[in-house]
């Protein structure tokens, strides 16, 4: 019994996650004292809310490069109209960034849908256009905190029940994924089209649909992490989260998402997200320079399709001595 709960990847890296934290405490006592592990999970918020698109996307067999590029967009956008607009409530705001993530996930999805084009091709395209449009309407300056007004500024910050409005966000977000993807009919064509897409069809699902309503799943949650990052940190410009999407692939991978589509779950994703979140805040801690941090990212992604792969080998193994016995 307790072999097979084992073999679960989500039970096997919380109980990894649990081993790092009390690792890290016995070094440096205090570190999972509630505040601080409150506050790792709120610096791990839009990690996590990017890493939910992204699992739609990649369960659905695609790739989302672009996703980092639409935050940084769709946060702009947000923080323009404010300096633009200081009288414009901040709900019309952040409906702005949510609207202008999805149009840009659409666009990705059509590209992949309607002409064909590989995944990696169409995101690694729009996420360099993304960020062009960004030095476009920023004239390749900053958008910094004293043009943007307190109200835009105040809802990641906000606290409500003892945890900041963006803890709460992503909360929100992983509720409504895991019940997409568990409970609804999209969730299981993600499922379907990731595992086997010619089998998808003859189900009646449509692959490029499909696709097309992934991105826009992943798009319409960039736009909301656009407008919390902005509005966090109170500055926009065109490298805004620049590398982040490998964060976001890493966290999916992690979480036991295959990058050949078809296995994961949204509580993978998070948890993928909170190693990685912990990890960058204990960097500090033990005196490692933050730039090794794409690299440990790159390499933990490497280490994690190795795993999977490797747990997913053996399988193709024991069928083919059953076949060689049975000749």
């Amino acid at each position: 019994m307790m072999a097979a709960f084992l073999k679960h990847r989500e039970v096997l890296l919380l109980v990894a996650i649990g081993l790092l934290v009390g690792a890290i405490e016995l070094r440096f006592p205090g570190f999972v004292a509630p505040g601080n592990l409150a506050s790792i999970y709120n610096d791990t918020a839009i990690l996590i809310i990017l890493a939910l698109g992204q699992a739609a996307v990649i369960l659905s067999r695609g790739i989302d490069l672009s996703i980092a590029a639409n935050l940084a967009l769709s946060g702009t956008v947000a923080a323009l109209l404010n300096v633009a607009f200081p009288d414009l409530p901040v709900i019309f705001l952040l409906a702005a960034a949510v609207i202008n993530g999805t149009v840009l996930g659409a666009i990705n999805g059509l590209l992949v849908w309607r002409l064909s084009i590989p995944p990696i091709v169409v995101t690694l395209g729009t996420m360099t256009i993304y960020r062009g449009i960004i030095f476009l309407l920023t004239g390749g300056g900053w958008v910094n905190a004293h043009e943007m007004t307190d109200a835009f500024k105040a809802v990641p910050r906000a606290v409500f029940l003892g945890l900041p409005v963006l803890s709460w966000f992503s909360l929100a977000a992983i509720a409504v994924m895991v019940v997409v993807l568990t409970r609804t009919r999209l969730g299981r064509a993600f499922y379907a089209v990731g595992g086997n897409p010619n089998a998808a069809v003859y189900t009646g699902i449509s692959v490029g649909r499909t696709h097309f309503f992934a991105y826009l799943l992943a798009g319409a949650l960039a736009g909301l992490a656009g407008y919390l990052w902005v509005a966090r940190y109170a500055v926009a410009y065109v490298d805004i989260a620049n590398g982040f999407e490998l964060d976001v692939v890493a966290a999916c991978v992690i979480g036991g998402i295959s990058i050949a589509g078809g296995v994961g779950t949204a509580i993978g994703a998070v948890l993928g997200a909170l190693f990685l979140g912990i990890i960058k805040n204990a960097l500090p801690v033990i005196d490692i320079s933050p730039f090794w941090q794409m690299a440990i990212s790159g390499a933990v992604i490497i280490i994690a399709v190795a795993v999977n792969a490797r747990a997913a080998r053996p399988k193709g193994r024991v069928i083919l001595k059953n076949a060689e016995h049975a000749l």
